[in-house]
């Protein structure tokens, strides 16, 4: 009876979940309400502006990573390196890290204007306020992930509930309620603008923002062992994630304009601007500071789950390989890497002091976005090439799930991937008079700079004493 009893819950049945459960999971990781404002400022439009990368990027990302998931583990390294090189896979799991470096202060720049509205509203224009926020939220984050504190992901555990579907809904129900009391839309809601307007390429460079939000799903790509037919289900899960992504994108999008006139719009507290002035409508004014920090409760805990992740997978895989110098290796007494996480800090801490010294946090906080995108296009242009090579030269090798027409996906999203990059270098529209030599020098800088030229200097630099043996990683601790 005791054998039974040990060996029941190791039974197959138990690690099954059904394709369902697997797309509230992905739509949890995914969907957010933070890039709403930037598409509202498209009205009718943002419907299209979310579609079409969702069809081009979303679900070739989704279908390719599950196939490269499934057959050989190890992550984003392991999938480029067997594909096409190790330096590339180093490079890959380099632009996986690097792209955090300005998502934190894209994410923090959030929950600076977004707690404005708890305190005083108008420290949402403030550069100078943004930036405390970023350093101050970001330095805790560091101070709580060095200490090992167990159970830091459920923090964010409720992410999707507290700070996305509730705010989310209530917004969308009072935009609808104050549309029918006969209150005009601040965007106009006719079939003729359900296409954005053309003026060139800068009317559609906020569209790369997109790319940024449906990112990611080559982590969710490893629960596909877990269904009990991945080749019908996998499918079936992703379309009913995008589904329910698209309907938590969109919604509260329109909604958002409805309410807030698009030249009024801030791409990071438009979502509270929306709150604000809809809760007034209805004399529930007093409401908006409990939104917000509902809104921030749940930006903060996915900060602490993203935080030690992807410098984990940079760490373990330098460790292995050398490509990071020893400091940077180092462990604290907790088995985490705090050095690597300072260096991190300190340069978000430098990037974060951009919203004190840009007198327009909009164009700050878009400018972070995209360079964040880039960054992580970078990646994602070689899992692409990666899955074609692993398919053409390794046929045979076992794979749990098989996408279909793996080189026609990986086509669609190569292409799309590089088109969402080069376009970011684009001023978009929206920002007016400024100099577009200067944006294109700033994105550049940033993305090219950190995802290519640093990684690149690693790698040149790199020494056999780089290399740290296994046994290492239980018991170092920073000499200092």
């Amino acid at each position: 009876m005791s054998e039974q009893a040990v060996t029941r819950p190791k039974a197959p049945p138990a690690v099954w979940i059904s394709w369902v459960a697997l797309a509230l999971m992905t739509t949890s990781s995914v969907a957010s309400l933070r890039a709403a404002p930037t598409m509202a400022v498209y009205g009718l439009a943002s419907v299209f502006l979310y579609v079409v990368p969702a069809i081009v990027f979303l679900l070739p990302t989704s279908l390719v990573s599950a196939e490269l998931a499934s057959g050989w583990k190890g992550g984003i390294y392991n999938w480029v390196s067997s594909g096409i090189s190790k330096p590339m896979g180093f490079l890959a799991v380099w632009c996986q890290f690097a792209m955090t470096i300005f998502y934190y202060p894209t994410l923090l720049g959030f929950v600076a204007s977004t707690l404005a509205y708890v305190f005083n509203p108008a420290l949402a224009s403030s550069g100078v306020w943004t930036a405390l926020v970023i350093v101050v939220a970001y330095w805790s984050g560091v101070y709580v992930s060095s200490r090992g504190t167990k159970g830091v992901a459920g923090l964010a555990g409720g992410g999707l509930i507290i700070g996305t579907l509730i705010p989310g809904a209530v917004l969308v129900i009072l935009g609808a309620v104050f549309l029918g009391q006969g209150n005009p839309s601040a965007a106009p809601m006719t079939a003729a603008n359900l296409l954005p307007q053309w003026a060139g390429l800068a009317s559609l460079v906020l569209i790369v923002n997109n790319f940024l939000s449906y990112s990611g799903m080559e982590m969710n790509a490893v629960h596909v062992s877990s269904l009990k037919d991945p080749a019908k289900e996998y499918p079936k899960s992703m379309f009913l994630a995008m589904g329910l992504v698209l309907l938590i994108f969109i919604l509260p999008a329109l909604a958002i304009s409805w309410i807030v006139p698009a030249d009024q719009l801030s791409l990071t507290a438009g979502v509270m601007q929306a709150f604000d002035a809809v809760l007034a409508s209805f004399n529930l004014q007093a409401l908006t500071p409990i939104f917000g920090i509902m809104l921030v409760a749940a930006s903060l805990g996915g900060m602490l789950t993203w935080l030690a992740g992807p410098s984990k997978g940079l760490l373990l895989i330098s460790r292995e390989e050398g490509y990071l110098p020893p400091f940077l290796q180092q462990l604290n007494k907790n088995g985490v890497q705090q050095n690597l996480l300072v260096v991190q800090g300190l340069v978000t801490t430098v990037i974060a002091l951009g919203y004190a010294l840009v007198p327009d946090v909009s164009s700050t906080y878009w400018i972070f976005s995209v360079i964040t995108t880039q960054v992580y296009l970078i990646m994602y242009l070689l899992m692409f090439i990666a899955a074609v090579r692993l398919r053409r030269n390794d046929p045979d090798h076992p794979r749990g799930y098989r996408a279909p027409m793996l080189v026609g996906l990986c086509g669609v999203g190569f292409a799309a991937s590089l088109a969402a990059l080069l376009v970011g270098f684009v001023p978009p529209s929206q920002f007016g008079s400024g100099d577009p030599l200067v944006y294109f020098l700033i994105v550049a800088g940033g993305a090219l700079g950190l995802g290519l030229l640093v990684p690149f200097l690693f790698y040149k630099l790199r020494k056999p004493s780089w290399k740290l043996p296994e046994q290492g990683a239980q018991t170092e601790v920073p000499e200092s």
